[in-house]
């Protein structure tokens, strides 16, 4: 029997999702601009999902605004949450139609767990904590990413970037030995270098959600 060269397997990956309020194409464009130009790295060659949940216009131009999102570098997946014509033309163009989050029954969440990492996390090394907290003992260095659905703990110093309650949990923390990151995120709310440097002095400190804003707190570790 001939082995097979394809094998099919089920797997996650984190997306960011897009939401449009407005059907206005001149406007979303140059929201998106200012929006890029805070953190053009971070969001270069990142895969998209459109939704559509607040739009109510059947005639919304779906090409053109992936015309738009293309020249901006950005990849777009799929759609979700549109109207029927807007699904017609995503099918058209070859994107996937993806279920919103709020027409599925989805079952409680897993228990969280914790990852532990006992190393440095070094220049283009990425870790995931799904479904889970992460506690690395070592240094995030510039370059690398460390990402986790609920907690990150960093006992040494983040010079990367760090993205904690990647799935949603906006109660998720940041705790840093010494904060002189890239790029911080809770929830999808971020911080990049120079937002840090106004708000903390590089040292111990907690990153977290308040009513929406990231804040940052000192801690004596």
């Amino acid at each position: 029997m001939l082995e097979s060269n394809l094998e099919l397997k089920g797997s996650s990956f984190t997306l960011s999702v897009l939401h449009l309020k407005s059907s206005d194409l001149q406007l979303l464009s140059r929201e998106l601009d200012n929006k890029l130009n805070q953190a053009p790295q971070f969001f270069l060659g990142a895969p998209l999902v459109l939704n559509f949940s607040l739009i109510d216009n059947d005639n919304f131009d779906l090409i053109a605004l992936r015309d738009i999102l293309s020249n901006k570098k950005l990849v777009i997946v799929g759609i979700t949450g549109a109207a029927q014509s807007i699904n017609q033309q995503a099918k058209s163009i070859g994107l996937a139609i993806m279920k919103s989050g709020k027409s599925v029954n989805c079952p409680p969440p897993p228990a969280r767990t914790t990852m532990l990492v006992k190393k440095t996390v070094r220049s283009g090394q990425q870790i995931y904590a799904k479904n889970a907290d992460l506690i690395v003992i070592g240094a995030v260095s510039n370059g690398a990413e460390v990402i986790a659905d609920g907690n990150i703990h960093i006992y040494g110093a983040l010079r990367g970037k760090a993205m904690a309650g990647a799935s949603g949990d906006e109660h998720s923390i940041i705790i840093a030995k010494k904060t002189e990151a890239e790029l911080v995120s809770i929830a999808g709310q971020y911080w990049l270098t120079e937002s840090l440097q106004e708000h903390c002095d590089g040292l111990s400190a907690c990153i977290r959600l308040k009513n929406k804003s990231l804040i940052i707190e000192s801690l004596a570790l």
